[in-house]
Parts: C-alpha cells; sequence; structure tokens
C-alpha cells in the first residue's frame, strides 16, 4: 500500500531524512520507533505532504505522492493523526469531526458523513458524551481521542499516527492502545510512530528502528522486542504484547 524508497528530506539547510526506505502493506501495522529527534515525526509529515521531500519515492496505493498537496493525500485515503493533536480549541468536539471529512465533501453525501460519525463515537463513547463541548477544555487524552477521530472522519485506508502516547496519562494510553488494535483488526492499516516502543511494538505486526534519520533495523515486532539493543534502548526488562 504504501512504499518509500530512499527519501531525504529536512528543514532549510539541516537535512534530517537520509535516505530512508520501507513499505507498509495492506492490513498491516508498522510501528516506527526511535529516540526524540531520530526523524519520526519528519517521515510521517513528508508521507502526508505537509513537508516536500527533496528525493526519493513515495508511492501510495501505486501512485506517487512525492510533491502532492497534503488535501490530496488525505482524499487518496492517507490521513495523518499529528503528534500534539492540534484539534480546534474554539470548536467543539463534532466541528472538529466534521472538518476531518471536509476533503470528502465531494465525493461523500450527508448520509455517509453522519456514518463515519456514529462509527467514531462507537470507538469513542466520551466524545459523543461531550459532542457539543469545546475541543479546548477536554483533557489531553480526550483531545488524542479526538485527533484520532478526525482522521478516521476521512475514511483513511491508511492511518498514519505519530506519538499516540505522549503527554496522555497511563491508563488513557492503553485505551488508547486498544482502540489502536480494535482498527487493526477491522483491517485498517497504520502507520504508527512513537517514542513509547514498548506499547508501538506490543500492536504492531512489523517494526523499524530510525536513529539519527536512517534505518537501522527492521522485521517482526517479536523479533525486534527480543533484539538485545533494542530491549536495553527502548524497552526496559518486561515486555508483553497488548493482544497476547
Amino acid at each position: 500500500m504504501l512504499r518509500i524508497l530512499n527519501v531525504e528530506a529536512g528543514y532549510g539547510p539541516l537535512r534530517v531524512l537520509k535516505g530512508i526506505s520501507l513499505h507498509v502493506s495492506p492490513g498491516e501495522a508498522v510501528a516506527v520507533i526511535g529516540a526524540n529527534g531520530a526523524g519520526k515525526t519528519t517521515l510521517l509529515k513528508t508521507i502526508a505532504g505537509v513537508l516536500k521531500a527533496r528525493c526519493g519515492e513515495i508511492v501510495f496505493d501505486k501512485q506517487n505522492i512525492r510533491g502532492r498537496p497534503a488535501e490530496q493525500i488525505v482524499a487518496l485515503g492517507c490521513s495523518l493523526v499529528p503528534e500534539g493533536r492540534h484539534v480546534f480549541g474554539t470548536l467543539t468536539v463534532r466541528e472538529n469531526l466534521l472538518l476531518g471529512a471536509f476533503c470528502r465533501r465531494h465525493v461523500d453525501n450527508s448520509a455517509i458523513v453522519h456514518e463515519s460519525l456514529e462509527q467514531v463515537y462507537d470507538l469513542f463513547g466520551i466524545l459523543k458524551e461531550r459532542s457539543n463541548q469545546l475541543a479546548g477544555t477536554l483533557s489531553g487524552g480526550q483531545q488524542q481521542m479526538l485527533a484520532i477521530g478526525r482522521a478516521l472522519m476521512s475514511r483513511p485506508r491508511l492511518l498514519m499516527m505519530d506519538e499516540p502516547s505522549l503527554g496522555v496519562a497511563p491508563l488513557v494510553v492503553q485505551s488508547i492502545y486498544q482502540t489502536i488494535l480494535t482498527l487493526k483488526r477491522n483491517g485498517l492499516t497504520i502507520l504508527l510512530v512513537e517514542q513509547n516502543a514498548r506499547a508501538a511494538l506490543a500492536v504492531a505486526d512489523r517494526g523499524y528502528v530510525v536513529e539519527t534519520g536512517q534505518i537501522v533495523l527492521q522485521g517482526p515486532s517479536q523479533q525486534l522486542s527480543d533484539n538485545p539493543e533494542v530491549q536495553r534502548a527502548y524497552l526496559g526488562k518486561e515486555y508483553r504484547r497488548i493482544d497476547e
């Protein structure tokens, strides 16, 4: 579904991604783990069209999307849940969610948008309870649920998530990751970027380890979790998959 080959990107003279390559097959959940500053967020921004790749190939569903505007990439079925959530604080929960369907306004009728809204409310009941509440007054965990729900409103085939556990209470992190597992079981393809390697590998089929803008390790999640270097750097002593 997604293929990235020798992609380079950065900010001004700063070269962050240094010839990075990876792929995500339909129905997979793939984790990208690494330390802060490794280039994980830059990778997702580049795929999403927020940041332009300097070279390399980005192919989504057999279409070259390198250089396309972000809204076109969303319309093709590739949506990003950004780091830091970036909800519209002065709009209600419902208004934020409806904005997520904006790029589909020409192809979907109101009944389908309403169906998408109800599906998000089924996943996150608290959002339905607070549909008329201003998004800026939600807790950090609730805002993260809203950001995920907003991305799902575009009816993506590939959902990219950037640090969904960042700044969220541990109990809420567990709930969010159970939702990610539910989405995966429902057939949604997921590319998950995390510093929380334990949580990411617990739901992913495969993973990549990024250091200084390059892939240094890759393989099945269990293989990575058993790797002594990954354990030392990212996992600590105890590790257990969520779906075991």
